[in-house]
């Protein structure tokens, strides 16, 4: 069971994907969020889940007190537990008082490529969480933080779920290293755009 751990829809439970998806652990979520936390990251932020799966990541920081988030997840059903959860979250909120949830289902590489920022009347994202799938191979995720970065907003913070068996990603020159941290099987790398 997944569920949203703090926030206006702390404690609701979260559908999950019979198969194709790795749920967030509820420990590494609290890791994520506790780091957005104390860098006083989420309040009103746009929020960016890439391969969201249940959106379980993107959720949470609605929850908590993100102003819009976006969860980009390709197989379509994972897609359709990601809107029903994006309802239930939504529900928790009063009438036209929650934070923007915006579910797209297209695979990562087709939405950053298909993102005009020029276009786009919103600031850029502040926060971009990406937790792909452990198979996907470092070059892959390497240029998916490439065209990511002309979507951020000054002083974006960009986190990366992976195995503790993948090394850290290779950032672009414009994402600066911040941290990474193992709990049990999952490694969490953290970014700044510089």
């Amino acid at each position: 069971m997944t569920r949203i751990i703090s926030g206006a829809a702390g404690s609701l439970r979260l559908e999950v994907p019979k198969s194709g998806t790795r749920p967030t652990s509820d420990r590494v979520r609290e890791a994520v969020f506790s780091a957005l936390d104390s860098w006083d990251a989420l309040q009103g932020a746009r929020v960016l889940d890439l391969y969201a799966g249940s959106g379980a990541l993107g959720l949470e920081a609605a929850s908590r007190g993100a102003g819009s988030v976006t969860l980009v997840e390709r197989h379509p059903q994972a897609a359709q537990v990601a809107q029903r959860n994006a309802r239930t979250v939504a529900g928790a909120f009063g009438e036209g008082t929650g934070p923007r949830i915006d579910v797209r289902r297209q695979s990562v590489r087709g939405f950053l490529e298909a993102a005009d920022p020029a276009a786009d009347s919103q600031p850029g994202y502040g926060i971009a969480l990406i937790d792909p799938p452990y198979d996907l191979g470092e070059s892959e995720l390497s240029e998916n933080l490439a065209a990511l970065v002309p979507l951020l907003a000054e002083g974006a913070i960009v986190m990366v779920e992976r195995s503790t068996r993948s090394p850290e990603p290779v950032w672009p020159s414009a994402l600066e290293p911040l941290r990474g941290k193992r709990y049990g099987e999952t490694a969490l790398w953290w970014s700044e755009l510089a």
